[in-house]
Parts: structure tokens; sequence; C-alpha cells
């Protein structure tokens, strides 16, 4: 019989990562996908479906706005992205104030769901940094554009210096960047380390770095119902989440974390950066699996 410990904790399947932008992570759909406390009845998961659908669809003409307004397209973002989390019947709570400031920031955070952009965007106004691939699939693609996405192509280590300077021209411009440092999903019980590349950005644009942790429950326990991760597949995913009761989705936003400034020491101030960040997602993420064992 499996402990807390044991039910918390993802299989370790040690996976060599293939470059700084695409790493393994440890967790599968066998090994952390748990049923959901309460599921839904199959009417209302059609009805989810088909709500969330009708908002894919009605943000194209919005994601067209927001290309032609860009004074517009982070709000109008935050607008679709809220509607389309309630169309799944997932409820948004966030912590800690956002930041006021007329200068752009880094959101770096835990990744655990295709899911996340969509948070971190209903949380607050701010640009995704997306994988090339997005950018290729109809309909996303022009949602993403919308919204004013940064694209970085994880295949190509040559296509790293301008993904971290188109990231450092968008901060130096005032808008606000997430990305998700550690490359890849984890099921939410765990995470990754923060790759640093990204963290070259706010070093070059001397922007501020804002921490965020994501948790998904259902209840007060930590849920993997909407994690996405191993050979998983998006049609999946979208039923599944649509298809549990009572999902939340909570944003934890610490404190930023000043510009450090580099003094000739670019990769130490990167480095710097990505481990203050990381520590302070990773203790967020450990008390929740902490509280998770102990209520076990």
């Amino acid at each position: 019989m499996n402990t807390a410990v044991d039910i918390l904790a993802p299989s370790p399947v040690p996976v060599p990562a293939l470059d700084p932008w695409h790493p393994f992570a440890p967790c599968t759909v066998q090994a952390c996908l748990a049923p959901a406390a309460r599921a839904t009845s199959p009417f209302l998961l059609v009805a989810r479906l088909c709500a969330a659908l009708l908002v894919v669809l009605a943000g194209v003409p919005v994601s067209l706005v927001g290309r032609v307004r860009t004074a517009w397209r982070a709000k109008l973002t935050m607008a679709w992205a809220r509607l389309l989390l309630r169309a799944l019947g997932i409820r948004l709570e966030v912590t800690g104030a956002p930041a006021v400031s007329d200068r752009g920031a880094l959101i770096v955070a835990n990744h655990v769901s295709w899911l996340d952009p969509l948070v971190v965007a209903a949380t607050l106004p701010s640009r995704p940094l997306a994988k090339r691939e997005i950018g290729e699939w109809p309909v996303i693609r022009t949602l993403a554009r919308g919204s004013g996405a940064l694209f970085i192509d994880r295949e190509r280590l040559s296509a790293l210096p301008a993904a971290v300077a188109a990231v450092a021209d968008a901060l130096r411009e005032g808008d606000t960047v997430v990305a998700f440092p550690e490359g890849t999903t984890w099921c939410g019980r765990g995470m990754g380390r923060f790759r640093p590349a990204v963290f070259q950005a706010a070093v070059d644009s001397g922007a501020a770095v804002r921490p965020a942790t994501l948790r998904y429950r259902e209840g007060t326990a930590t849920s993997t119902r909407a994690c996405y991760v191993g050979d998983d597949s998006l049609l999946a995913s979208m039923v599944r989440v649509a298809g549990t009761r009572d999902l939340v989705v909570e944003v934890t936003l610490s404190a930023p974390v000043p510009p450090v400034r580099p003094e000739g020491r670019r990769p130490e101030a990167r480095a710097a950066l990505a481990r203050i960040a990381e520590a302070r997602v990773r203790t967020g993420v450990d008390d929740l699996v902490h509280t998770a064992v102990t209520r076990h």
C-alpha cells in the first residue's frame, strides 16, 4: 500500500535533458494522475466543453482587435482568459497584490498545465513566452499572437540569444512577460530546476523578477487533474479538467526580486536571479506538499 509520501511524490524516471529549453520531468499520467474527488455529470461536462469552444472561437476577433489596438491587448486577453477558465469550471484565487509599476516585470512560475499561461494572463496583464510550435497551430496561433506572445524555438540553441533579446525589449517597453523556467510541466506535487537563460532578459533590461506559485486543488487537497505531463494529450486533459467539480487554481505572487546589476559578470547575475526565484517558488510548492501529507 502506498504511503501518503508515496502518493504525493512522482515516480522517478530519470531522463537526461535534451537542451536548456527542453528538459524532461519524471511525471507521467500513469504515476501522477488521480481520480476526481467529485466528477461532473455527463451533461455538465458537455456543456463546459461547448462553452469553452465558444469562448475560444470568440477569442479570434478579440485577438485581432488586440493586434491592432496594442494598448487594449493585455486587458482584452485578461478578460478572455478569465472567461475561458470560468467556462471550464475553474475558479481562480490570487494571493499577493501585483506590484504597481510603470516598468515591465518578468513573472516566473512553476509549470503544471497547458492552462498555466491562461491562469497568469487572467491574474494580471501580461505577455506569455511560448514555444514556437504553438505559433503553427490553427486558431491557437491567432489567439497567441493577439495576446502578444513571444515565441521561442526550443529545438535550436542558436535561437536562444534572439529570444532573450525579444523578452528584454518587451520588458524595456514596460510589458510584463510570463515565463516557465522549468521548461516542462510537472504534476504539481513537485517541481524542477529553473533554467537561468530567460533571466538574462531581466538582467539586460533592468527589470524586476516576480516569482509566482501555481497550485491546482479540489477542496483543500492538491489536485493533479489539470496536470499535462508525459504522453498526455490536450484533448484528454481538457475533458479531464471539464469533468472535475470544484477545481480551483491558486496563484501566489511573491515579492518582486529587484533588478541585478551584472557588473561585467552576466552569467553569474542571471544564475543568481534564477536561484532566488526558484527558491521562493519551491518553498510554496513544498509547503503545499507538506500540508497535503499532514492532512492525508
